[in-house]
């Protein structure tokens, strides 16, 4: 036979992977030969993604989406983060019907969003804002706060779903932490065989308090997994399995985490997809360790407590200690937080009686001359805290900070030894494609996130979305807490403040022994 018959593999890949997404499945369809050359090339890792601005909803996701599926992929997830004007229902079911009802989806409204435009090509960092600015047009005005940033990829050697954290309706008080880390556990176990995933991307609602979710899935996972993402959200998920679907007549979905789990039937010859998390924070402790006194909250919302400073019993005048934190302030518009140290027992094994050391970030709204009043629930009697303010300096620093950080991962990416942010065991020769990024929403337009991870990887897919609460795994001490006994361990902290958290992924192919039939 002639023609195509007669061309070898490999001219067949270089062609086949010319095609966008549609046109290469058809092309795995034509004949057993086409098949395995195309299996072949969708066995490779990839992370895509495209931001939209379009002001028309059905038009900026079909520019996104031509954007992502412009190449082969195979998509293994998506995520879609959304501006505030857009409709959150209407995307994800436009999303969905592309994708399928196979892939699991997330759909979210951010307050901002991170991405290469799909039409321009070019780097976007955009943050929602309450209002249109001041000088806009009528036409700025009504395209105000619209946009989306979509992301799709396939990791090759792990299975991806969706597990919710529920909350029944008739009992709404009724919290199911508990069933949230099983579910995850047992997914991770049916699919790999063990139920430690190597990553989670986390959604929290928006009206939920994270804090005390993320301190048991800190206690419940070990150390190598990776968790990051926006806990302060509005979200709909879609699983890649139909039985895992729930009614959403019933549960309220306070949580969604994306599950990456190795899977234990890979195929002979797939490496390894590698999960590397670094943080960059804007925020800087100052004064004496506070103790509360006196803890009222208000709903769920907020709290009023009453301070003294350790080692005396007189309580302060919170009023005329924030005049003195403002005077004392050089920026006029720096946000202020307390960081409350709090020793808890895990609620998974109490039967242990182990405590663990946590850092919660609590935004101040004010006070008066007996009561501090701060955003959030969960504060104790008993629990010490020192005061935060966001500071650019520090910001400034940090995100140094992850440039050499990224600096070391892109040396170790090219080295035959060395393959992670962290001191690594030896491996195979790694390679970084793709990163994600959950950024805090009071950075500022003129700080741009994206430039420690483009700096060291252009041609790798960047994406993300702009929060007001990250969360980031701390397993570096990251949270500053300068007056724990020594013989403590740092203070764990997985939701921040004026913080950039950075997921960036790799891969390391299989060792060349292990291809040696």
């Amino acid at each position: 036979m002639g023609g195509f018959a007669s061309v070898n593999d490999d001219i067949l890949q270089n062609i086949f992977f010319r095609l966008p997404a549609l046109s290469f499945a058809s092309a795995a369809c034509v004949s057993k030969s086409w098949n395995k050359v195309c299996v072949r090339g969708l066995s490779c890792q990839k992370l895509t993604s495209a931001l939209s601005l379009n002001p028309s909803l059905p038009d900026a996701v079909k520019e996104v989406l031509e954007k992502v599926l412009s190449g082969p992929i195979r998509p293994q997830f998506a995520i879609a983060s959304i501006g505030w004007q857009f409709n959150l229902e209407a995307a994800h079911q436009l999303i969905t019907e592309k994708l399928g009802s196979r892939t699991p989806v997330i759909t979210n409204t951010a307050c901002g969003i991170i991405g290469r435009d799909a039409v321009t090509n070019t780097m976007r960092e955009v943050r929602c804002h309450m209002f249109p600015e001041d000088g806009s047009n009528s036409q700025e005005a009504d395209n105000f706060n619209r946009g989306i940033v979509l992301i799709v990829g396939f990791l090759p050697g792990l299975k991806v779903d969706t597990i919710p954290f529920l909350r029944p309706k008739m009992e709404h008080r009724v919290t199911m932490i508990d069933k949230f880390m099983m579910d995850i556990r047992n997914y991770t176990a049916s699919v790999s065989g063990c139920i430690a995933p190597a990553g989670i991307i986390l959604f929290g609602d928006q009206q939920i308090d994270m804090t005390p979710v993320l301190a048991e899935i800190d206690c419940v996972m070990p150390e190598e997994t990776v968790i990051v993402g926006d806990a302060s959200s509005c979200f709909l998920c879609s699983s890649g399995h139909d039985s895992q679907d729930y009614n959403a007549d019933l549960y309220f979905f306070d949580a969604v985490a994306l599950v990456f789990a190795s899977d234990k039937d890979k195929p002979h010859g797939i490496g390894e997809t590698r999960f590397h998390a670094t943080l960059s924070t804007g925020v800087m402790p100052f004064g004496p360790e506070l103790k509360a006194v006196s803890v009222t909250a208000k709903g769920s919302e907020w709290s009023w407590l009453t301070a003294t400073m350790s080692g005396y019993h007189q309580i302060l005048d919170s009023l005329r200690l924030l005049d003195d934190i403002s005077d004392a302030l050089d920026d006029e518009s720096a946000d202020l937080y307390i960081g409350v140290i709090q020793k808890r027992p895990t609620s998974i094994e109490p039967e242990k009686l182990e405590l663990r050391t946590y850092l919660a970030f609590h935004e101040v709204l004010g006070g008066d001359e007996e009561y501090l009043v701060v955003v959030g629930v969960g504060i104790k009697p008993g629990d010490s805290f020192l005061f935060y303010h966001s500071d650019s300096a520090t910001a400034s620093s940090s995100c140094l900070n992850a440039f050499e950080n990224f600096k070391v991962l892109k040396s170790a990416s090219s080295s035959k030894n060395r393959y992670s942010i962290r001191d690594a065991a030896a491996g195979g020769n790694g390679g970084v494609f793709g990163g994600l990024i959950f950024s805090c929403h009071y950075c500022g337009e003129s700080y741009f996130d994206s430039f420690p991870f483009c700096s060291n990887f252009p041609d790798a897919p960047l994406a993300g979305v702009v929060c007001n609460k990250e969360i980031g795994r701390d397993s570096t001490g990251y949270s500053m807490w300068q007056l724990q006994a020594k013989e403590e361990s740092p203070a764990r902290c997985s939701l921040h403040v004026c913080t950039t958290v950075y997921l960036v992924l790799s891969y390391v192919p299989p060792s060349p022994n292990l291809l040696v039939s």
